[in-house]
């Protein structure tokens, strides 16, 4: 029950965090899914989740997506999950966890110190992120901090960025479910119908105060709040990967 309380209390805070930083559902509630279902089922059932929090999101903020970046990242987010999809039938959970996490910190310490010296938006640095992301969604449940370098190094505008990652989320979540569904690396996970509703009763009521503090909280505050969401979830992924070797 201790378990179960975690995670209806991730899935509140992630689907808050999710709604105000446009990203930090997977990061937030994969660590405790993983405790209560173990690292296939717990990474199945945060892509399903996350499906459900960012079609919610869409239909609020759907006037300031970018379709064009949309495009340019997911078509290779999509071509990178389908490597994350096998890998995970061949390669220790644990280790994946443990280098994404310590990349996806990297990588963000690097953006942030980059200071004048910006990224283009280019086709190159949308592959590099896209792929980096999609694998990184197939494998661990987190795609989010490999796109959040990419913003940040780019100089993308929050508000855009935030509604831009709604329908990028939502494309990448049902895609990692059905490769994981295709080529039999997961399936749904075995879960009573009240922890089902339990759930997406703590996503919605997540929205909801998310709705509210989105509309409180500056741009450079979300920007910061995004960039301390991906610092915790690259800690949060390397500590999930080294509980799994320990146990």
């Amino acid at each position: 029950m201790l378990t179960t309380g975690l995670v209806l209390a991730a899935v509140f805070i992630g689907s808050s965090l999710q709604r105000i930083t446009g990203m930090g559902f997977g990061l937030v509630a994969a660590p405790f899914m993983v405790l209560l279902l173990g690292p296939v089922e717990g990474v199945m059932l945060v892509n399903i989740c996350a499906a459900v929090t960012a079609s919610a999101i869409l239909l609020r903020v759907r006037t300031h997506i970018d379709w064009h970046r949309y495009r340019g990242l997911v078509g290779f987010a999509l071509l990178g999950i389908l490597p994350g999809a096998f890998v995970l039938q061949f390669v220790s959970v644990a280790w994946l966890e443990i280098c994404i996490g310590v990349l996806v910190a990297a990588a963000l310490t690097v953006s942030i110190n980059l200071k004048r010296a910006t990224l283009r938006d280019s086709r190159r640095n949308r592959a590099v992120a896209g792929l980096a992301s999609g694998f990184m969604n197939a494998t661990a449940g987190v795609g989010g901090p490999a796109v959040s370098v990419y913003a940040i190094a780019t100089l993308w505008p929050h508000r855009s960025f935030a509604a831009t990652m709604q329908p990028y989320f939502l494309t990448l979540a049902l895609a990692s479910v059905a490769a994981k569904l295709a080529t039999g690396s997961a399936g749904l996970p075995d879960l009573p119908i009240w922890a089902w509703v339990a759930v997406g009763v703590a996503c919605l009521a997540g929205l909801g105060l998310g709705e509210g503090l989105a509309r409180v909280v500056e741009a450079p505050a979300a920007r910061r709040l995004l960039v301390i969401v991906a610092y915790v979830g690259s800690v949060l992924t390397v500590g999930r990967g080294l509980l799994e070797l320990l146990g």
